[in-house]
């Protein structure tokens, strides 16, 4: 069977019962020729003990989608994930976990394959619309379905589903899910864009996205497999009652422990000994009392903030922690600083290089290159723990890409400022926010290494609490906040505006009410933390740091390129080797020239003009005899370029024969007398000696 709908200016369509049909629920999702295979599937044997929804979602990309071979050894798509892979696979599994029972215990895989891919619309959102189709088909007890939309601004005017040459120009950029009753995901960019703005284009993905359910819903009633039963928990009452009576004094003791890590062990010591209290009484029901020993904390916390407007470290509702701003901390590096925002603390660096550091993409959207990459690093350290160091995770890749989103938004045209620029947040301490202190110390990182950076960029993370009627929405949330609360929405930006958010529901959505006190709460928030770090740090320094590469820029003719290249890259080559530089060589004529001090690139431009410089009407050159003739000499007055020296030019006297007056090799001084059209070059020794 297959629906299809109007969406934007292209048609999406939906197929099942074609493909994959031994999976337990399988889509095609199409739209132009850009197609995606998703299919939902879930074992048929619980998993007992888990306190998580075991869900695996991923999200692959075929070469083949393109018509291309990869270009890898091997020739085969490899078995670790691309970034855009691992980035796309998070926000389809962001929205659809909140969505499954907290009882579903069932191993649970999704998986999306972009199949077919055109150069008008990305696959990525299809894939969560055919991750969503398929769960909402398949016996898996989804509470969907969801869909998403991206949403861009270009030209001042909101487009949904904009085509790839469209995201080139706009100036905003969201990705929003929604399902059939609100908002539950948002994450993208912007050029600085007010809260307005913001919440403009977000509600109107909503309705953009409604005809997308719909068509869902519509495949469901018709073919749609019948839902598994729920597992039920049942709980032990009586236990519930014994600990929130027995220990609430000792739990709330516990819990307002401002320390972290003596925060957390006391709680597990509280939960500890309600174990073993409680283990003779009720010996067959430890996960009984370890979830309610969980519950008594969750409660503690929520009432507190609900019913009190207190939070466990004392703060205000609306309070955001202590700031310490540190620039120049690695006296090596090209620019350094720690931000420490209570006990989240993220060291920034920032390094500085050519365009041979420049990260090349090799995606089915298209081979691209990046010349400003933002990377993050959570040793297990930061959190007290012990764990095997490994490759970069989806929560490293996911916390990164949102810090470089919103620091891209500052960073000067490759135009203007032509080096590769990286910045690395290494995280020394976490409790809650460490990507928002990453924004802050990269940004602290950039002014510091003298990249003109036109403003600082500020992150802080908003929670929400809801109880009934109650919303509480609080800002700079620690990590027990985030682990219990309903939402964690991060927003950076500058004075001026927003140039990232990323938000992420525990519940079934939030209101455009919800989003607006948040946006607001969060831009004072934002203002509060620019002004530390506009006190440790107010503009990029002037000089870039001694240690990074000086940037030289020097014009030359274009047809004298050949000339600087040489043979199979002899010349430039041996000019690098030489001066110990990169030389970077544009059709255009323009060369860019690193080198590690400024000696050195003076050193490469004297070379470089060596072999470039043309020769001038008059000017008095010392060359070299590189032919002899019968009617003259053949001289060469720079790399390269030689002339003429007719016999009667090369004496004030007359010359019989060449040879009695030159042979090869000989070093004379001669004057350039004309340059014909052809670019021949007339000589005369004669003039020099008769000056």
């Amino acid at each position: 069977m297959k629906v299809e709908t109007k969406f934007g200016d292209a048609v999406v369509s939906i197929e099942t019962g074609h493909m994959a049909r031994q999976a337990g629920g399988s889509v095609i999702v199409r739209m132009g020729e850009t197609m995606i295979l998703a299919t939902a599937t879930a074992s048929n044997d619980k998993r007992e003990g888990l306190d998580f929804v075991p869900l695996t979602v991923d999200y692959l990309e075929r070469f083949y989608a393109v018509g291309r071979i990869p270009g890898n050894f091997f020739r085969r798509e490899i078995g670790r994930p691309s970034e855009k892979e691992t980035l796309t696979s998070r926000f389809i599994d962001r929205p659809c976990r909140p969505l499954l029972p907290k009882s579903w215990t069932y191993e649970t895989q999704v998986i999306a394959q972009a199949v077919s891919v055109d150069d008008k619309y990305d696959p990525d959102l299809l894939a969560m619309l055919g991750a969503s189709a398929a769960l909402t088909l398949s016996d898996i007890p989804f509470g969907g379905p969801i869909a998403g939309a991206r949403v861009a601004r270009v030209n001042g005017k909101l487009i949904v589903g904009p085509t790839q040459t469209q995201l080139e120009a706009a100036d905003l950029i969201l990705i929003v899910a929604a399902s059939c009753d609100a908002v539950v995901m948002v994450e993208g960019g912007a050029q600085e864009a007010s809260e307005t703005e913001i919440l403009d284009a977000v509600f109107m993905a909503q309705e953009a996205i409604k005809p997308l359910l719909e068509l869902q819903l519509e495949l469901q009633k018709a073919v749609g497999k019948e839902k598994r039963a729920v597992p039920e928990i049942t709980r032990n009452e009586e236990i519930l009652a014994k600990v929130a009576s027995d220990f609430r004094a000792s739990m709330l003791e516990a819990l307002t422990t401002k320390e972290k890590q003596a925060r957390q062990k006391k709680i597990g010591q509280v939960r500890q000994e309600a174990i073993t209290r409680l283990a003779e009484q009720y010996p067959d029901s430890q996960g009984d009392i370890s979830y309610a020993a969980h519950k008594l904390e969750s409660d503690i916390l929520r009432g507190m903030i609900v019913d009190e407007n207190r939070r466990i470290d004392g703060r205000a509702l609306t309070e955001v922690r202590p700031i310490n701003c540190e620039v120049s901390f690695l006296p090596r590096a090209h620019g350094s600083a720690v931000f420490t925002r209570g006990e989240t603390q993220s060291l920034g660096v920032t390094t500085l290089g050519t365009s041979y550091d420049d990260q090349r993409l090799d995606t089915v959207i298209g081979d691209t290159s990046k010349t400003f990459m933002l990377h993050y690093n959570f040793p297990p350290y930061c959190t007290g723990e012990v764990k095997r160091l490994g490759a970069p995770g989806r929560r490293e890749i996911g916390h990164g890409a949102l810090a470089e989103r919103a620091l891209k938004a500052v960073i000067p045209a490759h135009e203007k400022f032509p080096y590769t620029i990286r910045v690395v947040s290494e995280i020394m301490e976490s409790n809650g926010s460490s990507s928002m202190a990453s924004v802050c110390s990269g940004s602290l990182s950039l002014m510091d290494a003298g990249v003109p950076i036109k403003a600082h960029v500020a992150g802080v993370a908003m929670g929400l609490v809801v109880e009934g009627d109650k919303v509480i929405i609080l800002t700079d949330i620690l990590g027990d906040e985030d682990h219990l609360g309903d939402m964690d929405f991060k927003v950076a930006g500058t004075t001026a505006g927003i140039t990232a958010v990323q938000m992420d529901i525990k519940i079934s959505g939030v209101t455009r009410d919800i989003m607006t006190r948040a946006l607001e709460q969060a831009r004072v928030g934002r203002l509060h933390v620019l002004s530390k770090m506009n006190a440790a740090l107010s503009a990029p320094k002037a000089e870039i740091s001694q240690y990074a590469p000086k940037m030289t820029i020097i014009e030359i003719n274009p047809e004298k390129i050949k000339d600087l290249i040489g043979p199979g890259g002899k010349i430039i080559k041996s000019i690098q080797t030489e001066t110990e530089t990169r030389l970077e060589v544009e059709d255009s004529g323009k060369v860019t020239i690193y080198a590690p001090s400024a000696e050195r690139a003076e050193a490469a431009v004297s070379a470089v003009r060596r072999y470039t410089q043309e020769p001038e009407l008059d000017k008095i050159y010392h060359g070299r005899v590189v032919k002899i003739m019968d009617f003259g000499a053949f001289v060469e007055i720079l790399p390269g370029t030689d002339g003429l020296v007719h016999i009667s030019q090369l004496a004030v006297e007359r010359v019989q024969k060449v040879t009695d007056v030159l042979k090869e090799g000989d070093m004379i001084d001669v004057k350039v007398l004309g340059i014909d059209k052809q670019g021949k070059i007339r000589l005369s020794r004669r003039a020099v000696l008769e000056d």
